[in-house]
């Protein structure tokens, strides 16, 4: 029995997958307490050959990472599970500072900062931004109880983009979530600003399925998607950091607002 299952999704990975695995097992924690499972999404390239190589619990799975998340989880043999992207990586104390958060605070769920690596401005604008979303309504819990994934009935894979605002909500709707200090680094470099956008305007087809699941008047969903979204970059002295930060700050606001068109078209 292990204590954690580290499940990762893959697709055409082959320039991050390694460097995601060798951050699992540079973990501060019993190797022997930790799984480790990846789903492949029918990889063209050698990201499968390069996972074999850490672990034998290598699968393919499609069509879209909550179909890939889910068949991960219930393969898991562990009390909690971690989710990752291939191109994410753990500092190393993230699995034994969630796991005894978890214990000492009976929590159920656990949200982990997130900061965006890589290289060029557009990078720092990523993280700045990034920065104002942990542990809030924009973020979603990723470690959590087996129990608990299950209980839900995992992703909604109907959804592609929003699916983790709709698990997030799920399962703090039946449990106690909390936010540790480790961070997890995403590596974003190579960021470009057309092919940002497109991704968010693929996602964006999923928002209007995700309006209708919870409706039209939910509340939720409109801090997340509309102008109440903005009290995130205020909340709590947050402001501070814009006033810190003026060209990190007008950047930032250009991408939200592009991403904010890109939504608005959906609704047309």
């Amino acid at each position: 029995m292990y204590d954690v299952c580290i499940v990762i999704t893959t697709r055409n990975e082959v320039k991050h997958i390694e460097n995601c695995l060798k951050s699992v097992v540079a973990q501060d924690y019993p190797q022997d307490k930790i799984e480790i499972i990846v789903v492949d999404n029918n990889s063209t390239d050698k990201t499968k050959e390069i996972a074999l190589g850490f672990t034998s619990k290598v699968y393919n799975h499609g069509p879209e990472r909550s179909a890939q998340r889910n068949l991960g989880i219930s393969k898991a043999q562990a009390e909690y599970v971690l989710y990752l992207d291939a191109d994410m990586s753990l500092s190393q104390n993230v699995i034994k500072e969630c796991t005894e958060k978890c214990e000492r605070e009976k929590l159920d769920a656990l949200y982990i900062p997130e900061k965006i690596t890589g290289k060029g401005f557009w990078i720092k604008v990523r993280d700045f931004e990034r920065s104002f979303y942990n542990a809030t309504i924009i973020d979603c819990v990723r470690f959590l109880k087996k129990e608990k994934f299950l209980e839900i009935g995992g992703f909604d894979e109907n959804l592609t983009g929003p699916e983790d605002w709709d698990f997030d909500r799920r399962i703090r709707a039946i449990g106690k979530a909390g936010v540790i200090n480790a961070p997890i680094y995403h590596n974003e470099d190579g960021f470009n600003l057309k092919t940002y956008i497109k991704k968010k305007i693929y996602y964006g087809a999923s928002f209007e399925p995700y309006k209708d699941k919870w409706g039209p008047g939910d509340t939720l969903i409109k801090e997340q998607l509309g102008l109440r979204r903005c009290r995130l970059f205020f909340e709590h002295g947050k402001w501070l950091r814009l006033m810190r930060h003026p060209i990190l700050t007008l950047a930032m606001l250009l991408l939200v607002f592009l991403k904010g068109i890109t939504y608005r078209s959906k609704e047309r």
